[in-house]
């Protein structure tokens, strides 16, 4: 993989990333649950690091890291906040949202991963990747512990 590509699937984790960080935020202010708040502000802040690794990395490689999220983050954010609002803040159906975004962000990684790329940047991915999974698989366990009316611990 030349580093063109390298920048660009770089750069499409950066996205990724950013929307993880912002979704987690909104999220953080829709729920109505103070561990759901704490959880999401660090979370947010866990994405904000990797947005913060793949940055250096496009820089590494010769680019410009992405300084913004996608389109599709920022409707997804959107159907959150509207979501939630119908719906009174239901923590549940923040959660819902919550593990859609996840699920993109581990599909994301997936993809990046199948590329051909230098050893020490598969390890980098390899380790995001593993953090993305740890957050979806939580925030699904979250989703089903509140579909049984289980308060977040």
């Amino acid at each position: 993989m030349d580093n063109e590509r390298i920048v660009s699937m770089l750069n499409s984790l950066i996205e990724i990333s950013r929307d993880g960080a912002n979704g987690f935020r909104t999220c953080m202010d829709d729920a109505d649950d103070e561990v759901l708040k704490t959880y999401f502000q660090n979370r947010a802040q866990s994405c904000e690091e990797a947005v913060r690794t793949l940055s250096a990395e496009v820089r590494r490689y010769g680019g410009n890291p992405e300084t913004s999220g996608s389109a599709a983050g920022a409707l997804h954010r959107t159907w959150v906040d509207l979501k939630t609002a119908m719906t009174s803040q239901d923590n549940l159906a923040v959660l819902e949202e919550c593990e859609r975004g996840e699920a993109a962000a581990v599909v994301a990684y997936e993809n990046a991963l199948r590329e051909e790329m230098p050893g020490d940047l598969r390890a980098l991915l390899d380790q995001q990747y593993e953090g993305t999974k740890r957050n979806h698989d939580r925030v699904r366990q979250l989703r089903d512990q509140a579909r049984h009316g289980v308060k977040a611990i």
